[in-house]
C-alpha cells in the first residue's frame, strides 16, 4: 500500500431492517487535505463522533448505564457489532467470566505500546507476529497468514463498486469480518467512539484464546467511523468454544473496559506494560465497585421471582431463618383478614374482564379457549378417574370414580368462579389418595366409621386452612425460593411417572405368565377326552381357542397403549415447531395433542383389540351424596382426627402456595395479580363441602395449573447465542376455560359406566407420563442437570452460565439432586404411616437452602441461580 493512501471505512448501506453482511468497507484513497492540523494530536483522546446511518433501526438498552466513566456521553452506552447487532456491556459485578478473561490476559499479556504503523494491515500483521513469536502462546498447528486473511473478507466488494462507480479499484475493497465498537446516546443523537476498535476472529485450528492490545503512537484516520483510532484490540478464539468463552464474549470484556474515556486516558499516560496492566486492574475494580455502589445506594437488588433482597457473599455464612424472617414481621400475622382484604381489592376490579377477555373486543381468542377447554377436560377427567379408581380400591367403594368426578366438577366450578388465581386448577392428587388409604387403614384397625372419621379430619383440615388464610400464613411462601419449588415440582412429576410404572408392573405381574386353561374349561376338556378314540389322544395344538387363557398379549398391549399415548401426545405437542401445515393449524394440533392421543389409543385398545380384555375402572351403583354421621365419633376420635387434619392442612398449604407461586411466576407474564390468602381460604371452604358429602379433598394441582397457563399463552421463539428459546409474550387470564372444562366434567357423570369405561387404564398411565414430561419444560433444575451430560460448547448462554462459575453450578445441581432423592425416599417409601409425615419433611428444605447451602456456595451465586432469566 502506498504511503500517501490510508484505509477509509465506509458504512454499509444495507436496509435498516438488518444487514446481510458484516462490517465496514475500507478502500485505498488519496490522502485528504485537512483544513486544520493540530500539533498535539498524539495526546488527544476523542475526536468528532459520527452518527449511525440507520437511525430508525437503533434499539438501545434503556436501563443500561456505564459505571466506569464520569463523562455525560457514557450514559446509554452499548456495543455495536458489525452486523448492526447491539450487545450489552459486560457486567463486572455479576458476570464472573469478565474477571477470568482479564486474569488470563494479565497472565499472558500481549501489549504493544509504541506502534508506529499507519495502515490497519500493517498493525494487524505486527500484532499477529507478536502473538506467534510469544513462547507462552505458541500455536504450532496454526498459520497466522491464514488468520490475517480471515480477518477480512471480499464479500460485498462488487456491491460497493456498483454503488460507487467512482471507485475504480474493486479488487482492493475488503470487509472486516467482525468488529465491536461502542456507540453512545447523547443529547444530540447517537455517536461512535472512534478512538478504539475491537476486531474479532474465530479460527478453526487455534488451541486457546488470544488477546493483543496495540496502542498507536499517533491517532490514525481509518474511515468515517474510525477517524482517530488510538487503540486496536485483536481477539482470536477457537471456532468451537463454550458460549461464555467465545470471541464475542471475550471482546465484550475488553470493549466494556475501553468504553470509558477516563480509562483510555490513563492508558495513554502509561509508559510500560506493567503500568498498562495496573491500569486494567484498577479499571476492573472501578467497574465492580461502581456497580456495587449503585446497587446499594439506589435500591437493594431483589430476586425477580421471590422479590427478596439478594445477600452479599460476606453475609452468606451468617444467613439464618431468623434473618430471613426479619422481613416477615410478627404483626403481619396478627393483622387478621388483612391479606384476604388486599387480595380481594386487587382482584375484584378485574373480575368482569376475567369473563370478557378474548371473547369481547378486537383481540378474540375463541379457538384457543375452545382447545384449552378440551385439553383441561381430558387432563382433569382422566386423573380423576385414575385417582377415583385408586380410592375405590383403598376404601372398598366408599369413595369411587363417580364421587371423584362429581367432587371435581363441584369444587372446580366453585374455584373457577371465586378464586383470585383462576388459571390455577384444583384437583384431587396422588398424595391425597395415599392419605385417604391410610385413613381407611386406621378406621379398620380401631373399628371407626370411615365416613364420619373422614369428614371429621376434613373439617379440622378446613379449619386450619381458613385460619391460615385469615392470619396471613401464606406470607411464609417467601421462604420457598425457586430452587425449593423446582425440587418439589420435579418430585411431583416423578410421582406421576412412578404411578404409571407401578400400574403397569401390576398388570404384568398379574397377567404375564404361561398360557393356562380358562375357568370352567377343565370339565369340558375331560368330557371331550372321554368321548375321543384312544388313537386320537394327541391334542397338541388342537384345543379350541376358548379353552386357552393366553394372558401375555394383555400386558404387552397395555405397554404399547401407554407408550403410544405418550408418543403421539408429545409428538403433537411439539408439532408447533415443525414446518408442516399452516401456523394456526400447527397451534391447534399442539393444543389438542392430549385429547387426540387419548381418543386414538382408547379406540385402538377398546375396539381394534376388543378380543383382548384390558383393565378398566370399576363402577358402583348407589347414592352419590351421603351426609357423614359425625355423631358416631367419640371425643378421643375427634382429637386424633385433629392431628391428622393438621398434617393434611400442612400438605395442602404447601402444595397450594407453591402451585400458585409457580403459576404466577414472572416468566408467565400474568398481569392481574395474585391472591394467596384468599385462595387458601377458598380451598378450606371447598373442602368443608367435600368432607361433609364424602367426596375426595382437592387443592391446587401441579402441573395442570402451569400447563393451563401454557395453553393460554402466546409464545415466541427467540434465538440467543445460537440457542432456541420459547418466551411467553402474553397470557389470556380468563375463568372461562376452567369453568367450561369443569362443567363438562360434571356432565360426564352421565357417561358412566359407558363410554368412559372404554378408556383403558394404560391410556391413563400414558396420560401421567405425558403430564410429567411436558411439566419439566422451563424447569431450571432439569436444564442444569442436562449440563452434566453436555460438552461445554453446547452450554446455552443463560444468566447463571454467565454469572456463576461452572463448578458452583454443578455443586448446586448436585445438592438439589440430593434433596430430590431425600423427598423421593420418604415420599415413595412403602410404609403408609411414613407418608403421613411427608408434608413436614418439605419444610426441612427451607433451612437446607437458607442455612446450609450458603456455607457451601456463596450466597450471591445461590441468589443468581434462584433468579429468573435476566
Amino acid at each position: 500500500m502506498d504511503p500517501n493512501k490510508v484505509l477509509h471505512f465506509v458504512p454499509s448501506e444495507a436496509p435498516s431492517s438488518g444487514m446481510a453482511k458484516n462490517g465496514y468497507f475500507y478502500q485505498e484513497m488519496e490522502q485528504r487535505e485537512r483544513d486544520e492540523q493540530e500539533e498535539g494530536s498524539e495526546d488527544r483522546e476523542e475526536g468528532q463522533d459520527s452518527p449511525i446511518p440507520s437511525g430508525d433501526d437503533v434499539h438501545l438498552y434503556g436501563n443500561q448505564t456505564h459505571q466506569g466513566g464520569t463523562d455525560s456521553d457514557v450514559h446509554g452506552c452499548v456495543l455495536l457489532n458489525t452486523s448492526r447487532r447491539y450487545v450489552k456491556l459486560m457486567n463486572f459485578e455479576e458476570e464472573v467470566r469478565a474477571h477470568r478473561d482479564l486474569d488470563g490476559f494479565l497472565e499472558r499479556a500481549c501489549i504493544l505500546l509504541h506502534e508506529d504503523e499507519a495502515s490497519l494491515d500493517d498493525v494487524l500483521k505486527t500484532m499477529l507476529r507478536h502473538i506467534s513469536q510469544d513462547p507462552h502462546t505458541a500455536e504450532p498447528g496454526c498459520n497466522f497468514e491464514e488468520i490475517m486473511s480471515s480477518l477480512f473478507t471480499d464479500a460485498g466488494s462488487q456491491e460497493v463498486n456498483d454503488r460507487s462507480p467512482s471507485f475504480p479499484f474493486c479488487d482492493n475493497v475488503h470487509l472486516l469480518s467482525e468488529t465491536l465498537q461502542c456507540v453512545t446516546a447523547t443529547a444530540t443523537g447517537i455517536q461512535y467512539q472512534q478512538s478504539w476498535l475491537c476486531i474479532l476472529c474465530n479460527v478453526k485450528n487455534l488451541q486457546r484464546r488470544h488477546v493483543c492490545i496495540s496502542r498507536l503512537d499517533r491517532p490514525q484516520n481509518w474511515g468515517e467511523n474510525c477517524a482517530e483510532v488510538r487503540y486496536v484490540i485483536l481477539i482470536l478464539a477457537p471456532l468451537k468454544m463454550k458460549s461464555t468463552k467465545t470471541a464475542m464474549e471475550l471482546g465484550r470484556t475488553f470493549a466494556s473496559m475501553f468504553s470509558d474515556i477516563s480509562f483510555r486516558q490513563k492508558l495513554l499516560e502509561s509508559k510500560t506494560q506493567e503500568e498498562f496492566k495496573e491500569a486494567l486492574v484498577i479499571q476492573r475494580y472501578h467497574l465492580t465497585a461502581a456497580k456495587r455502589k449503585t446497587t446499594t445506594v439506589e435500591e437493594e437488588e431483589t430476586d425477580p421471582h421471590s422479590h427478596k433482597p439478594l445477600k452479599s457473599a460476606v453475609s452468606a455464612h451468617l444467613v439464618s431463618l431468623s434473618l430471613l424472617c426479619r422481613g416477615l414481621c410478627c404483626r403481619d400475622f396478627f393483622r387478621v383478614g388483612r391479606g384476604i382484604y388486599e387480595d380481594l381489592c386487587r382482584r375484584l376490579p378485574f373480575y368482569p374482564s376475567d369473563f370478557t377477555d378474548g371473547i369481547v373486543g378486537n383481540n378474540k381468542a375463541l379457538v384457543k379457549y375452545m382447545t384449552t377447554s378440551i385439553f383441561l377436560y381430558i387432563a382433569v377427567l382422566l386423573p380423576a378417574i385414575a385417582f377415583g379408581s385408586l380410592n375405590d380400591e383403598s376404601t372398598r367403594g366408599e369413595i369411587d370414580v363417580q364421587k371423584t368426578i362429581i367432587g371435581q366438577s363441584i369444587g372446580g366450578i366453585i374455584y373457577s368462579l371465586c378464586a383470585g388465581s383462576p388459571l390455577v386448577i384444583p384437583l384431587t392428587t396422588a398424595p391425597i389418595a395415599i392419605f385417604i388409604s391410610v385413613i381407611r387403614g386406621i378406621c379398620d384397625d380401631y373399628e371407626l366409621d370411615f365416613a364420619a372419621f373422614y369428614a371429621c379430619i376434613g373439617l379440622w383440615n378446613s379449619l386450619f386452612l381458613i385460619i391460615g388464610g385469615v392470619f396471613n400464613l401464606s406470607l411464609l411462601v417467601k421462604l420457598f425460593k425457586r430452587s425449593i419449588e423446582e425440587v418439589i415440582a420435579l418430585f411431583i412429576s416423578i410421582a406421576f411417572v412412578a404411578d404409571a410404572v407401578k400400574g403397569t408392573v401390576k398388570i404384568f405381574h398379574k397377567y404375564y405368565h404361561a398360557p393356562t386353561l380358562a375357568n370352567g374349561s377343565i370339565e369340558e376338556l375331560n368330557r371331550i377326552i372321554r368321548g375321543m378314540p384312544v388313537g386320537d389322544m394327541n391334542l397338541t395344538g388342537s384345543l379350541p381357542e376358548s379353552f386357552i387363557l393366553c394372558t401375555r398379549a394383555r400386558p404387552l398391549l397395555c405397554l404399547l397403549l401407554m407408550l403410544g399415548t405418550l408418543w403421539v401426545g408429545y409428538t403433537l405437542y411439539q408439532f408447533k415447531r415443525s414446518p408442516f401445515l399452516h401456523a394456526k393449524m400447527r397451534e391447534i394440533l399442539s393444543d389438542c395433542a392430549l385429547p387426540i392421543s387419548v381418543l386414538v389409543f382408547s379406540y385402538v385398545g377398546s375396539y381394534v383389540f376388543n378380543d383382548i380384555g384390558l383393565p378398566v375402572f370399576d363402577y358402583h351403583e348407589g347414592p352419590v351424596f351421603r351426609v357423614a354421621p359425625l355423631e358416631k365419633l367419640t371425643g378421643a376420635s375427634v382429637l386424633s382426627a385433629m392431628g391428622l387434619g393438621l398434617l393434611l392442612a400442612v400438605l395442602i398449604f404447601i402444595d397450594q402456595n407453591i402451585v400458585v407461586s409457580l403459576t404466577n411466576a414472572p416468566e408467565n407474564r400474568l398481569l392481574k395479580g395474585t391472591a394467596y390468602h384468599w385462595d387458601l381460604t377458598l380451598s378450606g371452604l371447598i373442602n368443608i363441602l367435600m368432607s361433609v358429602l364424602g367426596l375426595p379433598w382437592m387443592h391446587a394441582a401441579f402441573p395442570h395449573s402451569t400447563l393451563h397457563v401454557r395453553q393460554l399463552a402466546i409464545v415466541e421463539e427467540r434465538v440467543e447465542g445460537g440457542h432456541l428459546y420459547e418466551t411467553i409474550v402474553s397470557v389470556k387470564e380468563t375463568r372461562v376455560t376452567s369453568l367450561v372444562a369443569n362443567i363438562l366434567i360434571g356432565v360426564s357423570v352421565f357417561l358412566l359406566p359407558v363410554p368412559l369405561q372404554w378408556i383403558p387404564k394404560p391410556v391413563l398411565y400414558g396420560l401421567f407420563l405425558y403430564i410429567a414430561l411436558t411439566s419439566i419444560d422451563g424447569n431450571q433444575m432439569c436444564d442444569r442437570m442436562a449440563l452434566l451430560l453436555k460438552e461445554q460448547t453446547s452450554y446455552p448462554p443463560t444468566h447463571y452460565i454467565r454469572k456463576v462459575p461452572q463448578r458452583k453450578i454443578h455443586y448446586f445441581t448436585f445438592l438439589q439432586m440430593v434433596q430430590l432423592l431425600f423427598l423421593c425416599a420418604f415420599g415413595m417409601y412403602p410404609l403408609p404411616y411414613m407418608k403421613m409425615i411427608f408434608p413436614l419433611l418439605m419444610f426441612i428444605l427451607i433451612p437446607i437452602r437458607n442455612c446450609l447451602l450458603p456455607r457451601i456456595i456463596d450466597a450471591k451465586y445461590l441468589d443468581i441461580m434462584d433468579a429468573q432469566h435476566m
